[in-house]
């Protein structure tokens, strides 16, 4: 049975759903290059605009530091009206007189897309000042951002402190898998793990270790475990800091029996752009600046 309230719970007719998406998506030339992320958080956009809610979008995009044109959501606005067939407005800020305005304008049924909330500090530092003004502007909270879930922010879990709270459907189907997987699985089991950096997934790491047989780290976050245990990465993504870290991370799981499995094989460049000569190389030959 799950623990967590959905979409079947709620309430939704003439409601204003704060809903947060992920819409970190790669963006070229000012282009959305990669529409699969708004393509899976449709379904529970147009449920809550059929159900009659006011559907209101919440995301970051990208790391600004502070406001940024470039990095802006309002570039996105035209590829999720596209992807829902639905029009979607946007408002200049995601909280203050802009966001006020656009939300106090819907009708049941709208859609508006707030601006970048990693605009504001408090977004990261979850801030309570920050969420409260987040929350004001909701009657209840859609979180169907699993891809960040594992965040401690405003727009993430803050807002699940300070309003009736529901799973979307790509929430909800990630969660159900889970718990599948996770509660009764058949074994051997085995978890693929990738992302960025190991610091925003020690405890998932961790707790894996616990529950799985085989855990296969890729991405950015493989390039520390690689440092870790004594190979080159170049001028790639590594946190070094935690190479202590991700040493005592295999350990744990050589002396549980579990096994973890890195990359055999990289794509290497001598630089980090579009279209430029690679190759694939061992491991073993990447050198110190490649």
């Amino acid at each position: 049975m799950r623990a967590f309230a959905t979409l079947d719970d709620a309430d939704i007719k003439n409601k204003r759903v704060l809903i947060r998406v992920d819409l970190n998506v790669p963006v070229v030339g000012g282009k959305v290059t990669d529409r699969t992320r708004i393509e899976r958080i449709a379904p529970t956009i147009i449920e809550l605009v059929d159900k009659g809610g006011k559907v209101i979008l919440l995301s970051h995009f990208g790391r600004p530091s502070g406001h940024d044109p470039k990095q802006s959501l309002k570039l996105l606005a035209p590829a999720i009206a596209d992807v829902l067939k639905r029009p979607v407005a946007f408002a200049e800020d995601c909280i203050g007189k802009e966001a006020t305005a656009a939300v106090a304008a819907m009708n049941p049924g709208d859609i508006v897309c707030l601006e970048n909330t990693r605009f504001h500090v408090g977004e990261e530092e979850n801030d309570p000042d920050f969420v409260a003004k987040l929350a004001a502007l909701g009657d209840i909270f859609v979180n169907d951002a699993f891809s960040v879930a594992h965040r401690a922010h405003a727009s993430v879990e803050g807002l699940g402190h300070k309003l009736p709270s529901y799973a979307g459907r790509t929430m909800q189907a990630e969660l159900e898998a889970l718990t599948k997987v996770l509660e009764t699985p058949s074994r051997p089991l085995a978890a693929i793990v990738g992302g960025a950096k190991v610091s925003t997934k020690l405890g998932l790491l961790r707790n894996l270790l616990a529950r799985v047989n085989v855990l296969i780290i890729g991405g950015g976050m493989a390039n520390t475990f690689l440092a870790a245990l004594g190979h080159n990465v170049g001028r790639s993504l590594c946190e070094y800091d935690l190479l202590s870290t991700a040493r005592e991370i295999v350990a744990h799981a050589e002396a549980k029996g579990r096994e973890i499995v890195l990359p055999v094989d990289a794509v290497v460049a001598q630089k980090l752009e579009a279209n430029v000569q690679s190759r694939v190389v061992s491991v073993n030959a990447i050198g110190p600046s490649i």
